[in-house]
């Protein structure tokens, strides 16, 4: 009980004191959010409306997408109340629950995007024995260890994060709740902590960089024994937007959470963040769906039967 914390409540320095740049800020973030809402819903609502949607890559898809949707708005509303309001004040338990959640979503993200590049390596490396590898009860438990993965991680971090001591200061630099300004306020010792969450941080992204490595370099030693260019071509297009998503993902959290604490930069962490929090989240169905015909088809159906 003696490492409870002091502070009742933080104060979140949000993304800019300028007041001229809070109102444009804000209707940029609200037009981020509203087609990450449309884009991420309408994905889940044409995969579950369309039967001929209802595979293992558009079951992972329709996931990640309920995802992205979850993690956006476990930030985006209160930055966009902030910015509106000029309300800073999160309390205690408030940025407790909204590292764990945003904990979860992460990871879980994570997770799915390697089982989404084995889905791929058994569609193109073995195509004849796909339906027999990705069947729905294979998918379902590869999907529900996903967010169980999620779960765990984010309540060790969330646990041991809010078990230190935060008698320095209150105010974050930061929008939201997030581990390395937290920790910079707590008069605790943090080593141990900090190694714990590398170690478990490791574990969350090295694993499911593997998968999706090892799953791309099959994938591409069997596009190069394809001799048809076309073919290549139409092959390797079906994971473009696998591959980009993956880039953006990795790239922001590598950035974020692979370096010292004191190598921190709070403007750079602060726009590596807006990019994997708000940006990313409405990329992804745009990234799944721009190239992809088999949506475009489904989305045509819905609109003509309407």
């Amino acid at each position: 009980m003696e490492n409870r914390t002091e502070v009742h409540e933080f104060i979140l320095i949000g993304l800019t004191d300028d007041p001229e740049l809070q109102f444009p800020l804000f209707i940029m973030f609200t037009l981020i959010y509203l087609i990450t809402l449309l884009g991420n819903l309408g994905i889940i609502a044409l995969i579950s409306w369309d039967s001929g949607l209802h595979t293992p890559m558009y079951f992972f898809l329709c996931n990640l997408s309920l995802v992205d949707f979850g993690y956006s708005s476990t930030i985006t509303p209160k930055v966009m109340a902030g910015l509106l309001t000029g309300e800073k004040i999160i309390s205690y338990n408030e940025c407790a629950s909204q590292m764990f959640f945003f904990g979860i979503f992460v990871v879980t993200e994570n997770f799915l995007l390697a089982f989404m590049a084995y889905d791929r390596h058994a569609a193109v490396c073995k195509p004849l024995h796909y339906t027999i590898t990705m069947t729905p009860t294979v998918c379902a438990r590869l999907a529900n260890s996903a967010y169980i993965c999620g779960f765990l991680a984010s309540s060790i971090v969330t646990g041991s994060t809010f078990s230190l001591s935060f008698c320095r200061s209150n105010v974050v630099h930061h929008f939201f709740c997030d581990i390395p300004p937290l920790l910079i306020l707590s008069c605790s010792d943090t080593h141990i902590i900090e190694l714990l969450f590398f170690i478990l941080g490791t574990f969350n992204s090295i694993f499911p960089f593997l998968v999706i490595f090892t799953s791309y370099l099959l994938i591409f030693i069997t596009i190069l024994k394809i001799h048809s260019a076309e073919g290549r071509q139409k092959t390797f297009s079906t994971c473009v937007s696998h591959l980009t998503a993956v880039s953006m993902f990795y790239g922001t959290i590598i950035f974020m959470y692979f370096q010292p604490s004191s190598s921190h930069s709070m403007d750079s962490d602060k726009i590596a963040s807006v990019f994997y929090t708000m940006v990313i989240p409405m990329l992804n169905p745009v990234i799944y769906s721009i190239r992809n015909k088999d949506i475009k088809n489904a989305f045509s159906k819905a609109v003509r039967r309407q």
